[in-house]
């Protein structure tokens, strides 16, 4: 059954079952890909990054009731820890965006499955299964942990990094190689004790950057900031919309890397454990007769002529 007349007109069981495929079926998003990629990457990908905690759902519960009421079509895919017991994603984070989900907003939640280059590629078809329903733009939230944010870096366009002055260590997870990735931070939940501390604090260590991004104290409860923090994303989101041809292509190298690497990791993992000198070297090394470099020089020259 075709479900692409039903993405085209936005229906949202269309849209959570073609999400599913690329989730859970490889042979059928193959198909899928075919008839959606040439209308995709107009979107603006907004990634919102920043410790468990921080309050990104609500925060971003509040931005997309605002970028509608600008008139723009906005739509979320949060990316949940896996729960471990189902793989599935836990769906805390809709629970917590009860206004943009009562307003009709599209809200996903994805499970991170631990893998990093899987949350890529699940990511980058929703991503496009969304933009072929006419969402623009496109809400990424992640919880920051370490290798995802710089992932979600690579397919947002604008990265906004959410810290609040109770995530304990907030003040060593902005010197943690954050500082390079954000176009926007926020200092959240500034109401609450601490928050001018790490205002200060987050200043001092990406005031210094290059890129001079813009640092806001903000708060969904009191709407602290949160009309300065829109306005700062719609001028980004306008300049993003006109370098967008360039940042899709740079995106689209870096997304046909990732395949014809993980596509050859595979063949060769299946190569190399039905190959007979493999298990001969394997030997060897477990023998104390040869060291592992030597042994794998030798096994990968025999692979790669």
């Amino acid at each position: 059954m075709d479900i692409t007349s039903d993405l085209k007109k936005a229906k949202r069981g269309a849209i959570a079952k073609a999400i599913s495929i690329f989730e859970n079926d490889e042979k059928e998003s193959r198909k899928l890909i075919k008839k959606i990629f040439k209308s995709s990457g107009k979107s603006v990908i907004i990634g919102i990054t920043g410790p468990a905690g921080a309050g990104k759902s609500s925060l971003i519960d509040k931005t997309v009731i605002k970028l509608k009421k600008l008139g723009m079509k906005p739509a979320v895919l949060a990316i949940d820890p896996t729960s471990h017991i189902s793989g599935g994603a836990i769906l805390g984070d809709r629970v917590r965006m009860t206004e943009a989900t009562d307003s009709g907003t599209y809200i996903r939640s994805i499970a991170s499955r631990g893998a990093t280059g899987a949350i890529s590629r699940s990511i980058r078809n929703s991503i496009r299964v969304l933009e072929y329903a006419g969402f623009d733009p496109i809400i990424i939230e992640s919880v920051g942990a370490g290798q995802t944010e710089i992932e979600i870096s690579n397919i947002a366009d604008i990265t906004v990094v959410v810290f609040n002055p109770h995530t304990g260590d907030s003040i060593q997870t902005i010197k943690a190689g954050i500082t390079e990735i954000g176009d926007i931070y926020l200092v959240h939940k500034s109401d609450l004790e601490g928050a001018s501390q790490l205002f200060q604090s987050a200043q001092d260590f990406i005031g210094t950057v290059e890129k001079n991004p813009p640092i806001l104290k903000v708060s969904s409860k009191t709407e602290e900031g949160i009309s300065e923090f829109l306005a700062e994303l719609k001028k980004l989101i306008t300049k993003r919309r006109k370098e967008k041809k360039l940042s899709e292509k740079q995106k689209l190298s870096k997304e046909l890397d990732d395949i014809i690497l993980n596509n050859i990791n595979r063949k060769v993992a299946t190569m190399l454990h039905s190959s007979k000198s493999y298990s001969d070297y394997l030997k060897k090394v477990q023998d104390r007769k040869m060291d592992p470099f030597e042994a794998a020089d030798k096994i990968s020259n025999g692979i790669v002529k």
